[in-house]
């Protein structure tokens, strides 16, 4: 079962950029397809962004595609997501998880607050 611990998370203004890191463990990391989900207040958790084993495809939310880029490494068992012309929506808890069936244990998240 795998583990999953994201960072990288704060306060960034309107239009601003972040980007958020997972160091996964647990399991063959480039066997997997990895994905980023977030929980925004009052909301369930959403898929946002997902990338196959090795980084040959990418699929993305209408609501962040043109301005989020998921991405891995495989050498360092890390995914990152790079977040650009943030919007106070983007405002979320952000988790990451394989794809396209997540495992059933899940890290804390990483806090995202757009915020002037």
């Amino acid at each position: 079962q795998g583990q999953f611990v994201e960072s990288g998370g704060g306060l960034v203004q309107p239009g601003g950029s972040l980007r958020v890191s997972c160091t996964a463990s647990g399991f063959t990391f480039s066997d997997f397809g990895l994905s980023w989900h977030r929980r925004a207040p009052g909301k369930d958790r959403e898929l946002i962004a997902a990338i196959t084993a090795f980084g040959a495809a990418w699929k993305y939310a209408d609501s962040v595609k043109g301005r989020f880029v998921i991405s891995r490494d495989n050498s360092e068992n890390k995914i990152y997501l790079q977040m650009n012309s943030l919007k106070p929506e983007d405002t979320a808890v952000y988790y990451c998880n394989a794809y396209p069936i997540p495992f059933h244990s899940w890290g804390q998240g990483t806090q995202v607050t757009v915020s002037s």
